[in-house]
This record gives C-alpha cells, sequence and structure tokens, in this order.
C-alpha cells in the first residue's frame, strides 16, 4: 500500500471518530438523558478547552520526544476507552470531566494527523488536499451511519461506534510511515515550544483585526455545531444527521471553488462572504423552523460549504500569507487557538444560555413518553433562537467589512501585484 493512500486512510478514520459522534450529541444529551441546554453548551465547550491546551501539549510534548505515529496510536487508545467510558455516564456531573478528558486526547490528533501527511508527500499543496479530503468523506459516512442506517440521533451508539473506532484508529497508526518528532535532539526553548513568536503578527493592524474578527464570529458560530442536530430533531426533519451530511458534501465542492475564487477575488471579499453566509444560514433556519419549511432547511444546511471554505479555510490562507515560513506553525496555532479555543469555548456558554432562555417546559409529557421519544419534556422557540446569531454574524460582517483593509499579497485576487503566497 503507498503512502498516500495509508495517509488517505489515516484521515478517513480520523474524522469518521469525530463525525460519528459530536454531531447528534446535543441529541441525546437532550432528549435521551435530559440535560439542560446550558449543560449541552459546556459539553460541547469541551473540544474548546482541548482546543486551548492542544498547541502548548504539541510544542512542549509532541514535537520532542515522541514519533508522530506511535503518540497518534496512544492517544487514540486511551480516547477510546475514555469514550467508551463517556457512553456509560448518565449524570453531568460525571459525564462532562471525561468528556473533556476525551476531548484532551481527542484534539491534538488532529495537529498529529497533518504533521504526520505533511512530512511524507512532497509537493503539500499539490497532494494535500487530495489526502485531507477522505476526511470530509469520513465525517459524511459517519452522518450517514448515524442518521441513515441507524435513526440513532438520540442513542448513544454513536459514542460506542466512536469508541470502537478509535481504538481501530490505534491499531492502524502503527502502519503509518514513520514520522520522527521535529525537534527531536534540539535546544528546548519556551518561547519556541509555545509559539509566542507569533504575537509580534499581532501588531499589524490588519491581522489583529483579522484575529478580532475570526474571534467574535465563532461565538455565534457555536449555536450550529451544539444545537442544529436537537433543531432538527425537535422539528422533526427527516432523518437529521444524514441530511447534515449535505453541508459537508458542499464543502467539497467550495473547497475546489476556492483557488479560483481567491484569484478573481482577493481574500477580503471571500472573507466577507463567508462571513455573510453565517448570516443568511442563520436566518434561513430561523424561517425555516416556522412550518417547518423544509427548502429553507435546507439552504442553511448547504450553505455549510461557502460558510466553512470562505472563511476557516481562506483565513488559514491568509494566516499563511502573512506570517512567513519561519512562524508559519506558530500563527496558525494562534489562529486555531483563539477561534477553536477561545471563541468556541465562549460560544458554548452563549449558544446555551440563549437556548435555554426560549425554552418551554411541556408538562404533558411524562418521563415514560420522553424516555420512548414520543414527546419533547422542552420544547423551543428556534425562530427567536436562529436570529439572535444571525444577527451577531451580521454585526462582526459588518464591523470587518469597514475595518479589515489587508495590504501586500492578501489583499489582491491572486495574480495582482506580489505572486501568490509571497510573504506580505
Amino acid at each position: 500500500m503507498s503512502s498516500r493512500t495509508r495517509l488517505s486512510a489515516m484521515m478517513f478514520l480520523q474524522y469518521f471518530i469525530w463525525g460519528v459522534w459530536f454531531v447528534t450529541m446535543g441529541t441525546y444529551l437532550g432528549q435521551t438523558l435530559h440535560f439542560t441546554d446550558r449543560q449541552i453548551g459546556l459539553a460541547y465547550g469541551a473540544t474548546a478547552i482541548a482546543a486551548l491546551v492542544s498547541p502548548f501539549f504539541m510544542g512542549v510534548v509532541a514535537d520532542r520526544y515522541f514519533s508522530s505515529e506511535k503518540l497518534l496510536a496512544l492517544l487514540h487508545l486511551i480516547g477510546g476507552v475514555v469514550m467508551y467510558l463517556v457512553s456509560l455516564q448518565t449524570t453531568f456531573g460525571t459525564f462532562y470531566p471525561l468528556l473533556i478528558l476525551y476531548a484532551l486526547c481527542y484534539m491534538p490528533t488532529l495537529s498529529l494527523t497533518n504533521s504526520i501527511s505533511f512530512h511524507h508527500v512532497s509537493d503539500p499543496g499539490r497532494d494535500f488536499p487530495f489526502i485531507r479530503v477522505l476526511g470530509t468523506i469520513g465525517w459524511i459516512v459517519a452522518g450517514i451511519m448515524v442518521g441513515k442506517v441507524f435513526h440513532a440521533d438520540a442513542l448513544v451508539l454513536p459514542m460506542r461506534l466512536a469508541a470502537g473506532a478509535s481504538i481501530v484508529m490505534a491499531a492502524y497508526s502503527l502502519a503509518l510511515p514513520h514520522t520522527p518528532p521535529k525537534a527531536a535532539g534540539g535546544k528546548f526553548s519556551v518561547h519556541d515550544a509555545l509559539g509566542l513568536d507569533s504575537l509580534a503578527l499581532l501588531r499589524n493592524r490588519d491581522f489583529l483585526i483579522f484575529v478580532a474578527g475570526s474571534f467574535l464570529l465563532c461565538i455565534p458560530l457555536q449555536f450550529y455545531y451544539t444545537f442544529a442536530n436537537p433543531f432538527l430533531n425537535e422539528i422533526r426533519a427527516p432523518d437529521p444527521a444524514f441530511i447534515q451530511t449535505f453541508g459537508q458534501m458542499s464543502e467539497i465542492f467550495f473547497m475546489l471553488l476556492l483557488p479560483i475564487a481567491l484569484r478573481r477575488f482577493g481574500i477580503k471579499v471571500i472573507m466577507l462572504v463567508g462571513m455573510a453566509a453565517w448570516a443568511l444560514r442563520y436566518l434561513a433556519f430561523g424561517y425555516g423552523a416556522v412550518g417547518p419549511v423544509m427548502l429553507l432547511i435546507y439552504i442553511g444546511i448547504l450553505f455549510h460549504g461557502v460558510c466553512y471554505d470562505f472563511f476557516f479555510v481562506a483565513g488559514q490562507i491568509y494566516t499563511d500569507q502573512r506570517a512567513g515560513a519561519k512562524i508559519r506553525a506558530a500563527a496558525q496555532g494562534l489562529i486555531n487557538f483563539v477561534t477553536n479555543g477561545l471563541g468556541y469555548f465562549i460560544g458554548a456558554f452563549v449558544s446555551g444560555t440563549v437556548v435555554n432562555r426560549f425554552a418551554t417546559a411541556n408538562p404533558g409529557c411524562s418521563d415514560a413518553a420522553a424516555a420512548a421519544h414520543e414527546c419533547l419534556k422542552v420544547t423551543h422557540d428556534w425562530h427567536s433562537i436562529w436570529l439572535v446569531p444571525s444577527a451577531g454574524a451580521a454585526v462582526v460582517f459588518i464591523l470587518f467589512a469597514f475595518l479589515f483593509k489587508p495590504r501586500g499579497a492578501s489583499a489582491q485576487p491572486v495574480g495582482e501585484g506580489v505572486p501568490a503566497g509571497a510573504p506580505a
């Protein structure tokens, strides 16, 4: 088996594991375990806590002392055991700390799989997208299994599947090409290990506004990742976990479109389109909730590709251009810390509080009927809920449009001025 094939299979498993439990956890916690909306929000903040810690773990430990494939195997092995223990819990007090422990095992593996891939391809710009797209396909397959095959949105099964897949991934990781720690034998520096050089980029006004805008937008973004599946289940949309995979399918299309769009319009326009798409998708959900109007729901789901690729991926490209080769990894770590860490952590609190504000208890639904999924003990005013993140994303869009004025290569459509990819 070629290295590229093994790396592609690695990406498939990596994102299958995440996608199989993450999408439907909110529905399981709300409808089956009857956790509150605030508790569901906190649960989705577990990965954000891990994202805050992960860059330091990678810089201090992973890059210096362990080969990447062996560390990947160890983390997935521990993660599989912990996820199984998570699936056994029925109270928030025991569920939440174990979920954080699992996230602390899983989140560093995202960077590890990227590092392994980059180490073993001759041209990352050419080869990595074709390897990484298998991760998106893995997420899609996970959604099809949970939503269409097992109809398990409100069941514990997805967590058990994630636990089993993690064990499989642990064994498979030992068959990956050897990837030595990139900083082994070098002089240890806390400054370098924590990526503190990237903080110098914040002295640049444009980059500071980009970081601030990315952070602020991630707060309303967490509404989708936390509550889209519970919303779709509550309005009785068909096969919610399955139809959410349409978003990942559109992601593949917009990923292929992104290089062309960047050459034609430049980074600012592309990122503004991504921000506007988040506001519009929430608006579609809000008005689609009345009825419901499934056409608007499907439009909101299909917007995921432009939302994710034109904001997150374009932002990574902009960061790469501003940082240059010397501090590229540290700069990407900074953006991950601010967005997937701080932004989503605050978003978890905000989304849970807002959804709880528009929740109404259903006294006519008995515990037995709720356990049989014949009724819901709590219902929500989803129209009002979705208008909140829509307004939040719209405000960030307006501020970003007026304040973000990139200069140099990153400001221009590729092919004009400085060559694409050159440090600005």
